[in-house]
C-alpha cells in the first residue's frame, strides 16, 4: 500500500502543525473540525507557520504556498475519510471521546484506511477496538513545533499488525520525521515519561509554594544551559492540555497526587482563563515572557 492521501481530525496546535508539515511534504491532506469558524483560527496558524518555516528551517516561500494549496478544510466526517489512506487523529486527550469518535469513524472508513492516534498519553489498547480495525491502529505522536522539534513517536498494541507498523514509520520518515520504534505500550511513549515528571516537578515546586514559577525556571535553565525551564513549557503546552494530561494520568493510576494538580490547574488557570501562550498569560504574560528578557538569568 502506498500512502498519497492524509486525513488529519483536529485543527487544534498539533493538528494543525501536522496537516501543514505534511502537506509542506508533498502530501494531499484533508484538515477536519467540528466547525467551521475553527478553519479561521487554523488560517491564521499555516501564515504563522510559514514564517516560522522560513526562519526555523529556511523554507522556501513557493514550496509553503503549495503546501497550503494541498489542504482541504471540511466539517464533513464522511467527506474527510472517504478516500484516505491515513488517518491521524489530534482530538481532546479524552478516552471517552476518542472512543465515540473511533466508533463513528469506523463506519464509514474505507477499509484501506490506517487510523493513527496523536494522543500523548492514551494507550492505543484502551481504544483498539472502538475503532472497528484493530490491526490497522496505532499511535502516531508528535512533538511541538514538528517542523524543528522533528520527532515522531510510533507505538502500536499486540493486535497491531506489523506491515501496519512499519508502513507508519515510513510514513514519519518521508515527512522528515526522526522515528521513534516503541515496541511496548508505555503510558507517555518516551517523550512524555521524560517529559511530564520534569513538568509536574516544576508544578509541584510552584503549587506547594516552594518557589516561584521565574525562580524555578531560573534554576534549570542556568544550570542545565537551556532557554527553557518547565514552567514556561507548561505555558507552550498549554494548560487545557496539561489538565487533561493530569486526568488521564489520573484515571490511569488512581494516586491522588494527580487529582490534586487537576484541581490545581482547573481553579487557578483555566477557570480564570490563565491557558497559557493561547491567551497571552499562563505562569508568564505574552507576547514579551519575562525569560525571554535578556537579563532574565542575571
Amino acid at each position: 500500500m502506498e500512502i498519497k492521501k492524509v486525513t488529519v481530525f483536529g485543527s487544534g496546535v498539533l493538528g494543525a502543525q501536522i496537516a501543514f508539515h505534511t502537506a509542506y511534504h508533498g502530501y494531499e491532506v484533508i484538515l477536519f473540525d467540528l466547525k467551521q469558524d475553527l478553519f479561521e483560527q487554523a488560517k491564521l496558524k499555516f501564515e504563522q507557520f510559514k514564517e516560522w518555516y522560513q526562519k526555523d528551517i529556511n523554507a522556501h516561500s513557493g514550496d509553503l504556498d503549495m503546501a497550503l494549496s494541498r489542504i482541504s478544510l471540511t466539517t464533513n466526517l464522511q467527506e474527510s475519510v472517504q478516500d484516505a489512506d491515513l488517518t491521524i487523529e489530534a482530538i481532546p486527550e479524552n478516552l471517552q471521546i476518542k472512543k465515540n469518535f473511533y466508533q463513528q469513524l469506523s463506519e464509514i472508513a474505507p477499509d484501506k484506511t490506517i487510523f493513527c492516534t496523536n494522543s500523548s498519553t492514551l494507550l492505543p489498547s484502551q481504544f483498539a477496538e472502538e475503532t472497528g480495525r484493530p490491526s490497522k491502529f496505532l499511535a502516531l505522536h508528535f512533538a511541538n513545533y514538528l517542523w524543528k522539534n522533528n520527532v515522531a513517536e510510533i507505538m502500536g498494541h499486540s493486535g497491531t499488525a506489523p506491515e501496519v507498523f512499519n508502513l507508519v514509520v515510513g510514513f514519519a520518515k518521508s515527512i522528515g520525521m526522526l522515528t521513534i520504534p516503541i515496541y511496548k505500550e508505555q503510558p507517555g511513549y518516551v517523550m512524555n515519561s521524560l517529559l511530564v515528571p520534569w513538568l509536574m516537578a516544576g508544578l509541584d515546586l510552584y503549587r506547594n509554594g516552594v518557589a516561584d514559577a521565574e525562580s524555578i525556571d531560573k534554576t534549570w535553565m542556568k544550570t542545565m544551559g537551556v532557554n527553557l525551564g518547565p514552567m514556561a513549557m507548561g505555558d507552550l503546552v498549554g494548560m487545557n492540555t496539561a489538565y487533561n494530561v493530569t486526568q488521564s494520568y489520573y484515571e490511569l493510576t488512581g494516586e491522588t497526587v494527580w487529582k490534586e494538580r487537576m484541581d490545581f490547574l482547573k481553579d487557578n488557570f483555566i477557570d480564570q482563563g490563565r491557558l497559557g501562550i493561547s491567551s497571552g498569560k499562563g505562569f508568564y504574560e505574552y507576547p514579551s515572557p519575562a525569560y525571554e528578557d535578556s537579563d532574565f538569568l542575571k
